[in-house]
């Protein structure tokens, strides 16, 4: 296949590689065919480590047992007195184990006030999942990325086989009949499954199997039982000393740096009253304007603890938050890697401080990105105040669930996690995912989740006309997504079909 792939005479458009017959197999069916056997052999490993895993446990309790044979032989009062509490224990969990599944909407349906009670299943095989809980980057099909999704559904396809291929006499199999010996199934005769979460009680997994040559399928109902709940720890956090350094790197858009200022002013000075504020800005036109608003702030409000970094080049995202980090000489403190897009309220500020712990701890929160108000408030003369605008609604945003540049971190992590950004990346965006996966690299936890506390706000998004027909069509993509949403969009494009309709009523 390798020699295929590197070795094979190039085609003048007529001839094909050795494939099917009757089809042009190119060096991308091979690639594509190479990667399906290659997670197929990973799949075929992890199966073995964990059956060698499960042999070692069952290994294990059978020496337990040999051991409790052992001291019922020799009883002693306290080793009996002890078997009996963990006797006890085990049955106490086992029995709550069931009861979970007795509760659980296996055998017997529950009554529902509405459809929308319905705890709906989605589908998988042994490489994809077909999902119903979409965001806006997650697909309707696709193949488990998640190392937890990966093993879960490969340890219930296995487990599966397991119960089939080991029955227990409870189950009433008798494939053999005494006639030769029972057919055993391996990964390749796994067809379908079903799985669905009842977040109180478990998972339910419903698998069929089926062998190429034969009419009868197998099927296999499996439940995941969730445990009781555990404390893990309580502790008292104090953040009322806890000093956020907001990094904003910025570059011409004075307008939106005054209405910036103008959200700082009302939450961090007049609110919380513990921030620090570094401007990173990039050239010389506009610099004169961004510095007459912070001495304007400063005036009013009496508030000095900001800094202005001035460098004389083209602008770039990492390089200037980067420069914001190292500006910093008192030592460890928390940052807030900012956009002058950015409106973030004095909750948000106490998520960030709670959420990130120096070597330990960084803080990815999901940004909530408001559509075009021209578009969402199409019914109105004029859009709301910004401050009106800041909803949680289908119609208004989305969450920005492919974004990870606004983020909470201590100093040290980022200077220490690969030297902080990529430097290397030039203009808007791609630095913060190279960052972002430096830390899911490393050893400390990445907290991803929404916040109702920070937004997006829209700015118009400009395709240049240098860009190539499928730049400028990705682009267009982009616009679109963050312009409205689908049904907004679909007033605009049915727009003529229904000024026809209201004339005709």
């Amino acid at each position: 296949l390798m020699y295929l792939l590197e070795c094979a005479p190039q085609t003048d458009g007529n001839g094909s590689l050795p494939g099917v017959v009757g089809e042009n197999m190119g060096k991308e069916y091979y690639q594509a065919l190479l990667q399906e056997q290659e997670e197929h052999y990973q799949n075929r490993a992890t199966s073995l480590k964990r059956q060698i895993a499960q042999l070692k446990q069952e290994l294990q309790e059978m020496s337990d047992k040999l051991k409790s044979l052992q001291e019922k032989k020799s009883p002693k009062v306290n080793g009996m007195n002890y078997q009996g509490t963990k006797e006890q224990a085990s049955n106490d969990l086992l029995e709550f184990l069931h009861s979970q599944i007795d509760k659980a909407e296996v055998s017997v349906g529950a009554k529902l006030a509405s459809e929308y009670g319905v705890v709906p299943f989605e589908s998988f095989t042994s490489m994809k999942v077909f999902q119903l809980e979409m965001g806006l980057t997650r697909h309707p099909e696709e193949k488990p990325v998640r190392k937890d999704k990966r093993d879960e559904l490969v340890e219930v396809i296995e487990a599966g086989l397991e119960v089939i291929n080991n029955p227990d006499e409870e189950d009433g199999q008798d494939e053999d009949d005494g006639v030769g010996e029972r057919q055993l199934y391996g990964e390749n005769d796994f067809i379908e499954g079903y799985y669905r979460t009842e977040r109180d009680k478990g998972t339910q997994y419903e698998l069929f199997y089926k062998k190429m040559d034969g009419m009868e399928y197998r099927h296999v109902t499996l439940f995941r039982p969730f445990g009781p709940l555990m404390k893990v720890k309580s502790e008292t956090v104090d953040i009322s000393r806890s000093i956020i350094n907001i990094i904003v790197p910025l570059a011409g858009r004075t307008e939106a740096f005054a209405q910036f200022m103008q959200n700082f002013r009302d939450v961090c000075i007049h609110q919380d009253k513990r921030v620090h504020l570094t401007v990173v800005y990039f050239g010389q036109d506009g610099l004169s304007e961004v510095k007459s608003i912070l001495e304007s702030v400063a005036r009013e409000t009496n508030f000095h603890n900001y800094t202005l970094v001035s460098l004389n080049e083209e602008f770039n995202r990492g390089r200037g938050l980067d420069m914001g980090a190292r500006a910093w000489e008192k030592g460890e403190v928390l940052m807030f890697f900012c956009d002058v897009d950015v409106y973030f309220t004095a909750e948000f500020l106490n998520s960030c401080r709670l959420n990130a712990e120096p070597g330990k701890k960084v803080f990815y929160p999901v940004v909530f990105s408001l559509y075009n108000p021209a578009i969402v408030y199409a019914n109105q003369d004029i859009p709301p105040p910004v401050e009106q605008q800041l909803v949680h609604k289908k119609d208004s945003g989305f969450w920005r669930d492919f974004g990870f540049g606004m983020t909470c971190q201590y100093r040290t992590d980022f200077l220490t996690v690969g030297r902080g950004f990529d430097l290397e990346v030039k203009g808007w965006g791609g630095e913060d995912v190279h960052l972002y996966r430096k830390y899911l690299h490393g050893d400390l936890i990445v907290i991803r989740t929404p916040v109702p506390g920070l937004f997006h706000l829209w700015h118009e998004k400009h395709c240049a006309d240098e860009l190539t027909p499928e730049q400028y069509r990705m682009c267009i993509q982009s616009k679109a997504m963050n312009e409205a949403s689908h049904s907004h969009l679909g007033m605009l494009v049915f727009r003529e079909e229904i000024e026809t309709h209201l004339r005709k009523q």
